[in-house]
């Protein structure tokens, strides 16, 4: 397989043009000025990735409240997942109302280092958060006997998300942090004047903080 440069973070999503569930598509363009969630699944019919899809559109609402655009891609032709999605709705009662890219070529799955030779011809379980300007914001992947978990995925755009509006950072498990609960992180004081002041603001009970590198704040 040849060597394909995958996007970095910070950096703009690779545009296309794809067939899909819901029509053909221009990649990012359509969805500007919302996230997107992109995510591969390996193969439509199959156990694991029909829990996932599952998942994802038993979250809908909530990634609809984040204005999140979930597109889904697997290397299967679209007749294949529009019959998927047939199925999933008569035997599952589930209507999976998010668009499914037919990457039936492979071209986009390269694009994007879906696929992994180590672990098969089939794309793995990637996910892409982009934001509204198309910036490529995370990455995650996750091997095909490994279904994801979309609660995770829903946190971490919202984490995105308040880190943006605010400038702050979120520490691990956000908002159940075992330090600080559900505070935020002020960026560390890059300079002395800045690392005094925000010992007096701690001082003054105005945010909280460990030392003036490890300061924390609430956020309405």
């Amino acid at each position: 397989m040849e060597s394909v440069r995958i996007p970095l973070l910070g950096e703009k999503v690779p545009s296309f043009t794809a067939k899909t569930t819901h029509g053909v598509i221009n990649f990012p363009d359509d969805f500007k000025g919302k996230w997107i969630v992109l995510f591969s699944h390996p193969a439509d019919f199959t156990p694991v990735c029909t829990t996932e899809f599952v998942a994802f559109q038993k979250r809908f609402e909530e990634f609809e409240k984040l204005n999140v655009q979930l597109i889904g891609l697997s290397i299967d032709q679209v007749f294949s997942h529009i019959k998927w999605v047939e199925w999933i709705k008569e035997k599952l009662g589930v209507e999976i109302k998010f668009p499914i890219i037919a990457d039936d070529l492979g071209e986009i799955a390269k694009k994007f280092g879906m696929i992994h030779p180590g672990k098969g011809t089939n794309t793995v379980r990637a996910v892409f958060v982009i934001d509204p300007e198309g910036v490529l914001r995370a990455i995650l992947y996750y091997p095909q006997e490994a279904g994801r978990n979309m609660d995770e995925i829903l946190r971490l755009v919202k984490a995105l998300q308040v880190a943006d509006k605010h400038k702050v950072a979120l520490p691990a498990n956000w908002p159940n942090n075992e330090l600080i609960g559900d505070n935020v992180i002020i960026p560390p004081a890059s300079d002395e004047k800045t690392a005094k002041e925000r010992l007096e603001r701690a001082a003054r009970k105005e945010i909280g903080c460990y030392d003036w590198w490890f300061c924390y704040k609430k956020i309405e």
